[in-house]
């Protein structure tokens, strides 16, 4: 498994469960450029339709140099690939419990097949986030006091 861009983002600003891998439906030269690593999930989210497909909203891909005349937008929605049932779990959490659907990362798999990796996201506070980088910042000190 090949890692080509991870979300930071979305472990700052979300506390993530259910995470679920999924496939992307995309256009031969996005696939050569998400190889390349020109793929950026930063301001990007995952949003159930009412005819019950889940869309990738706001990805960049940059799009293919050596792509011929045929360049698709590079923010579009893109399918995600995923069983009704799996579809139907997140978009019943996410209305009921107040949950978001967020991309974490995007990987190659070891079939060479670009996979995106979505979980539920629960909205972080000013305060978690400040409570967090304080409890960081404490386990940093004491790793460094015990290599000393």
């Amino acid at each position: 498994m090949k890692t080509i861009s991870v979300n930071k983002k979305a472990y700052h600003n979300y506390f993530l469960s259910d995470e679920l891998e999924t496939g992307i439906s995309l256009v031969g030269s996005e696939v050569k450029s998400i190889r390349n690593g020109h793929i950026s999930l930063a301001e990007s989210f995952v949003k159930i339709t009412s005819a019950g497909e889940a869309f990738l909203h706001n990805a960049y891909i940059k799009p293919y140099e050596n792509a011929g005349a045929f360049v698709p937008d590079s923010k579009r929605a893109r399918k995600l690939l995923m069983h009704k049932k799996q579809i139907l779990n997140f978009k019943k959490k996410a209305e009921a419990e107040g949950f978001t659907i967020v991309p974490i990362k995007v990987y190659i798999n070891q079939d060479g097949k670009v996979k995106l990796q979505i979980a539920l996201g629960k909205g972080k506070k000013l305060y978690d986030k400040r409570e967090v980088l304080k409890r960081r910042t404490v386990e940093r000190n004491i790793q460094r006091y015990k290599t000393i």
